[in-house]
């Protein structure tokens, strides 16, 4: 065996490989150091890469915590939109549906994205992230349970209610206060009777 396939040569990733690349090492040092341990200079010594290449991705801290919840929100908006398509459509399955995903993936990501949450609510700039993600997903259960609602739909402060339920639910969960399946099936009749109410 010679050298040339022994050493593994550093390659130029793309710029989406590279991002990619850097927000695993983010999630992988969070998970074994806190949040407090991610700065952009321990993020490049743990990736490998120089500290421009990281500044380059995110600019500031918050950039990179912004960057990290987006990744989250992403993973959690494809994991509850295949649960919800999959489903039949009827409240009791809508409801299970979105109550499942939602606790399912919040106790995938681990304590590392409550970490994450905290950091963001610490900062005006990404309090406002964090709300915007909120303000779509509430958007998005307007849509899959309006069917059962009345003719306005469910009310706004009903959708309110079931995020923070959400919420409230996993962080019980993910702290072993409440099981995984308590936190779902409370969720559920949550959304069930939030909806309810809006006839």
């Amino acid at each position: 065996m010679n050298s040339s396939t022994s050493v593994p040569s550093r390659r130029r990733l793309t710029r989406e490989a590279r991002a990619r690349q850097l927000l695993e090492a983010s999630w992988a040092l969070i998970a074994e150091e806190g949040t407090d341990a991610l700065t952009l200079g321990r993020l490049a010594e743990a990736a490998g890469v120089t500290k421009p290449v990281v500044y380059d991705h995110f600019g500031t801290r918050n950039g990179l915590l912004a960057a990290l919840y987006e990744d989250y929100d992403i993973r959690q908006t494809a994991l509850f939109d295949a649960a919800i398509a999959a489903v039949e459509p009827t409240l009791q399955a809508k409801a299970r549906a979105c109550a499942n995903a939602y606790v399912d993936c919040v106790m995938a990501q681990g304590r590392e994205i409550q970490g994450v949450l905290a950091a963001l609510s610490g900062s005006p700039e990404l309090a406002m992230v964090k709300r915007e993600y909120q303000k779509a997903f509430i958007s998005k259960c307007a849509g899959i349970f309006a069917p059962f609602a009345g003719p306005g739909g469910a009310s706004s402060a009903s959708l309110w209610a079931i995020l923070g339920a959400a919420e409230a639910l996993s962080d019980a969960a993910l702290a072993a206060d409440i099981t995984q399946e308590q936190a779902k099936e409370e969720l559920r009749l949550t959304i069930m009777a939030a909806v309810q109410r809006s006839h």
